[in-house]
């Protein structure tokens, strides 16, 4: 009988709610009550007219018997979190949110109520963890409220006002101390710090063919690697002279470096099919040496052979002068293995000219060699109005021993006589 007369009251209060009938719907609710005085309908309906009322103190009485009685509801908990909001009561109103989210980590009225205890308090970081998950879970929203669309713009702006506060204290904190590291050491650092902080991706390895797993995933190679790129940088004037001779001579022609079989579909590299917009001039081309245009360029060609080349039969060293047009750009894209590094001599370099490895992007200055992992996402701008040439060479990742090397050529043997 009580059961059927709480039901009966219940339906009687939403009919005199819908009606406008507040009192009408306060007697039946109170007339619950004194059925069961923990109803949580009751008490909740209760509860927000209270708060109407601004009678927050009777709002909380309310709402606290109603979690009580229904703990795993959350619109409860956020009632109560309003309730104590208006009392000043702010560690109530603290665990009244934490309760709703307990239930739906997701809730974002909860979480916009959290974000917005955390900031009145001056608690930073909380604000701003809590303000980038509203930004999170509200990208689904295509279209907000107005009123909501003013809480995105300000959990925005906090979270950036917070991020910058972020940075200025670890770039104040490391500034002594990455004065004095080494350029390898500062390198690492900083960019660990902006990966941390949100600044910049860390890129990891994609082999289009082998790929030799526990190699440090470097985007620039640091030089110490490579002490032999100094003897490489004094010889800058005579390669540019010997690149200059050969752009000039109508018989020793570029080619370019992207051509495809015809019938491929159409992908990143179909702009540059065929076209001399990346031209390629190979003194070695996937471990061939090419005698006639090695005479070309001659003291190139003998510095080239005395350097630690990546030697593959039938896949590598590429040796080549690389062309790239005036206003043109090679599209990201990533190489076959990481067992090789590749070296870069800018030759002839105009302003406006980058290449990016992974997070990090570089202007080639002349006569200034690197190395790099070409198997970590890679691209090439030219922006200027005259061509931009470089050296390319192959040469073994500095990470790998004797022994791996000899042991990947093998590998690659292995499988060339398996396919023959």
């Amino acid at each position: 009988m009580s059961a059927d007369g709480i039901r009966l009251h219940l339906a009687e209060a939403q009919r005199a709610r819908d009606a406008g009938l507040p009192d009408q719907a306060r007697c039946h609710f109170e007339a619950v009550l004194a059925i069961d005085s923990e109803e949580p309908t009751a008490r909740n309906w209760l509860g927000a007219e209270a708060l109407v009322r601004t009678d927050a103190r009777t709002a909380a009485m309310h709402f606290e018997i109603a979690c009580r009685r229904e703990p795993g509801e959350r619109s409860h908990w956020i009632n109560l979190a309003t309730a104590h909001r208006s009392l000043g009561d702010v560690e109530l109103e603290r665990a009244a949110l934490e309760s709703a989210l307990a239930i739906d980590r997701t809730d974002l009225l909860a979480l916009v109520r959290t974000a917005e205890l955390h900031e009145k308090l001056g608690e930073e970081t909380s604000a701003a963890e809590r303000w980038t998950a509203v930004l999170a879970f509200s990208r689904s929203i295509n279209d907000p409220s107005p009123e909501f669309a003013e809480i995105l713009r300000h959990a925005g702006r906090y979270v950036e006002e917070q991020q910058t506060k972020l940075v200025g204290a670890i770039d104040g904190a490391l500034a002594e101390e990455l004065t004095k590291a080494n350029p390898r050491d500062r390198r690492r650092m900083r960019t660990a710090a902006d990966a941390w902080l949100g600044r910049r991706r860390i890129y990891a390895n994609h082999c289009e063919g082998l790929h030799y797993p526990f190699l440090p995933g470097d985007e620039f190679f640091d030089r110490e690697h490579f002490p032999w790129l100094g003897e490489l940088e004094a010889a800058t004037k005579t390669i540019v002279a010997e690149l200059k001779a050969i752009l000039r001579d109508p018989g020793a022609k570029l080619t370019p470096y992207i051509s495809l079989p015809a019938g491929v579909p159409t992908s990143k590299w179909s702009g540059l099919d065929k076209s001399l917009d990346w031209g390629a001039f190979h003194l070695w081309k996937e471990g061939e040496r090419f005698d006639e245009a090695c005479a070309r360029a001659p003291r190139t060609a003998a510095l080239v052979e005395s350097l630690p080349l990546c030697r593959i039969t039938g896949r590598a060293p590429n040796v080549f002068f690389s062309v790239l047009k005036a206003g043109s750009h090679i599209p990201a894209h990533t190489g076959v293995t990481n067992v090789r590094s590749v070296i870069h001599l800018p030759l002839i370099v105009p302003e406006a000219c980058e290449f990016r490895v992974g997070g990090e992007t570089r202007s080639w200055v002349q006569g200034q060699a690197f190395g790099f992992d070409d198997t970590i996402e890679h691209e090439a701008w030219n922006r200027s109005e005259q061509d931009r040439a470089i050296l390319i060479i192959d040469v073994w990742n500095p990470y790998l021993s004797d022994d791996e090397r000899t042991m990947i050529c093998r590998l690659y043997e292995a499988a060339d006589l398996r396919r023959t």
